[in-house]
């Protein structure tokens, strides 16, 4: 993701590496044709943060201000009440953590293409397939 100010063309003022561990995979993904999959960016709300969408349901929030990002899976446990979403990491290379996901194990098929941020509460919506998924924060 680059974030532009349109008073300087000359460079992004921000880039954010969404998709970073499927550099291995590119020739997969131009197989499917997920190589031209479009995943919305939406600005926070009552924040200053960026979310985008990704494969295996996956979604990612940019905090601007400290420079931080977290990834969440967007799935039926998670949208339980009162269920807190758990952080999601995927592997790259044969020596993974154990709470990392391998990139071999993403399911391309399943992917948020669509997300929006409520403009004044932290409330996001999600939409992976047929479903949509509506998440509040504290």
């Amino acid at each position: 993701v680059k974030l532009w100010d349109l008073n300087m063309d000359s460079r992004p003022i921000e880039t954010y590496n969404v998709h970073e561990y499927l550099r291995s995979k590119l020739c997969s993904l131009y197989e499917n044709d997920c190589i031209f999959d479009k995943f919305e960016v939406v600005w926070g709300g009552p924040s200053n943060s960026i979310l985008t969408g990704s494969y295996n349901n996956f979604f990612r929030i940019f905090d601007r201000t400290n420079n931080k990002d977290a990834c969440f899976e967007a799935s039926r446990e998670s949208a339980k009440p009162k269920t807190q979403l758990k952080h999601c990491k995927v592997g790259v290379g044969p020596k993974r953590r154990k709470d990392e996901i391998s990139v071999e194990m993403l399911d391309f098929n399943h992917k948020i293409l669509h997300a929006h941020w409520h403009p004044t509460d932290n409330v996001i919506a999600v939409a992976a397939t047929n479903n949509l998924y509506l998440f509040t924060g504290k």
